[in-house]
């Protein structure tokens, strides 16, 4: 077994670890802090492709601010009182059913599938490149995004804010 394909294993392990936390804990705090290590784990899957300026944006945008945004939301909103409110989801016999059949199509789907054997060569992408491909043809997504992000911040903060009554 290379090198290379240790780290692979390292890294998923530690994203589909921290991705579990992040899903099935029933303290929202631990949630959000868990989600820092899945995302750095996709940073190394990034890091392992070759692709190191999709890795330095994922830790910088997702793995610093989106989380740090999900958690100032969790604090200025009730979530961060520490409480535990037991969640119940009554649907999940359904949800494990299908979780199942996706997962079975998906691998009958790639297990079908004429993949290409030969080494083919990567596009050759420059971070000029991407710049200039953010502020030309992608620039209303890349607007919409921080649109989106102002949104979440500002709704946290209206469902924060506690009326004085007088």
């Amino acid at each position: 077994m290379t090198g290379e394909a240790i780290a692979f294993y390292v890294l998923a392990a530690i994203t589909l670890s921290a991705g579990t936390v992040v899903a099935t804990s029933p303290n929202l705090m631990h949630s959000a802090v868990a989600l820092i290590p899945a995302l750095l784990g996709i940073t190394g899957l990034y890091v392992l492709l070759n692709a190191e300026f999709v890795a330095g944006i994922q830790v910088l945008i997702y793995a610093g601010g989106i989380t740090v945004l999900i958690l100032f939301v969790i604090m200025l909103t009730e979530g961060g009182t520490g409480l535990h409110i037991r969640q119940r989801n009554e649907q999940a016999a359904v949800a494990a059913a299908v979780a199942a059949a996706t997962a079975a199509v998906l691998v009958a789907v790639a297990s079908r599938t004429p993949w290409a054997h030969g080494a083919g060569t990567l596009p050759s992408y420059t971070p000029g490149a991407i710049g200039q491909s953010f502020l030309g043809p992608n620039l209303p997504l890349f607007e919409g995004t921080s649109v989106v992000l102002l949104v979440a911040l500002v709704g946290a903060l209206l469902i924060a804010r506690k009326e004085i009554r007088e």
